[in-house]
């Protein structure tokens, strides 16, 4: 059994619909005889007549009056395939590794704007720790990272394209109780975390007592903890629950280092860099909302 060729339905179509090899060819972009040679390859496969031709037009036969809906439908079919097919066609597949912290409060919406980034573009995002996420992007196993990058007085880091600052701060629930002398309680994201290890250096340089109340592997769960009032977080301003307070040494606590969230991008493809701005662009829109700052009991 003979294939059905788009080009011959389209020619047929246009025929149908012009009634004239003229007016069809010019519709196709074609000649009058590449129309006619065409219609007849269709007809040799269908086995069927397709038109009645007279001196001034051409009719459809009754086969073909009936085999035009189909005709149609067959290339409503194929062009919206074709059409959606070439729409979202991946022309680069893109991996972007994400630290948590990059985001504060703000995943969901920086995940959305990301998604309406490029239609023809293919990306697979990777949450992480930052220190793991900079040796893969060093390993060229992600185009571009979006880390926390801690800020020390004469130590330089990887560089990387500053989106914005996000200091670390002390984070609670204002009914936070503690007793004096009772080891503050912490809550934190799991070793290997670097934040991790800042909240405990910090604490002891100060020379302040401190007990794990609290450790998860994301931020959202110490977000919660935080919010719940089970311990004291180490976190990224921007990640400062709705419901928490800031604390610094009037409640007792250390000072942290500063800190900001930077975007590493590999720019060897020069045609992702339009891209990467954009992303770049869309974290730096993350908004940072001001958190008040309160003593706890």
């Amino acid at each position: 059994m003979a294939d059905l060729d788009i080009d011959l339905l389209r020619t047929f179509v246009a025929l149908a619909e012009t009634e004239s090899f003229t007016t069809a060819g010019e519709r196709l972009g074609a000649t009058q005889s590449a129309v006619s040679v065409r219609l007849k390859k269709l007809e040799e496969r269908l086995g069927r007549r397709l038109f009645d031709r007279t001196p001034r037009r051409v009719m459809p036969t009754l086969f073909g009056e009936g085999f035009l809906p189909e005709a149609r439908r067959l290339l409503a079919l194929h062009d919206d395939v074709l059409r959606r097919a070439t729409a979202t066609a991946p022309t680069r597949r893109l991996s972007l590794g994400v630290s948590e912290h990059a985001t504060g409060g703000h995943l969901p919406r920086v995940m959305r704007a990301l998604r309406d980034l490029m239609p023809g573009l293919s990306m697979s995002v990777t949450l992480g720790l930052s220190e793991d996420l900079v040796a893969d992007w060093e390993a060229g196993r992600h185009d571009a990272v979006v880390v926390r990058r801690i800020v020390r007085p004469g130590v330089t880091g990887v560089a990387g394209r500053r989106l914005f600052a996000d200091d670390l701060v002390w984070a609670a629930a204002p009914d936070l109780l503690r007793h004096p002398g009772e080891p503050i309680p912490l809550a934190v994201i799991a070793r290997p975390c670097r934040v991790h290890e800042l909240a405990i250096e910090a604490m002891e340089t100060a020379g302040r007592p401190w007990t794990i109340a609290f450790v998860s592997r994301d931020l959202l769960a110490v977000q919660a903890a935080v919010e719940a009032g089970i311990g004291v977080g180490c976190i990224g301003r921007s990640s400062v629950p709705p419901g928490a307070v800031v604390l610094g040494p009037a409640d007792g606590l250390p000072p942290l280092p500063q800190s900001e969230i930077v975007f590493h991008a590999d720019g060897r493809d020069r045609s992702l860099v339009p891209t990467l701005d954009r992303i770049a662009e869309a974290f730096r829109a993350a908004p940072v909302d001001p958190v008040p700052r309160r003593r706890i009991s």
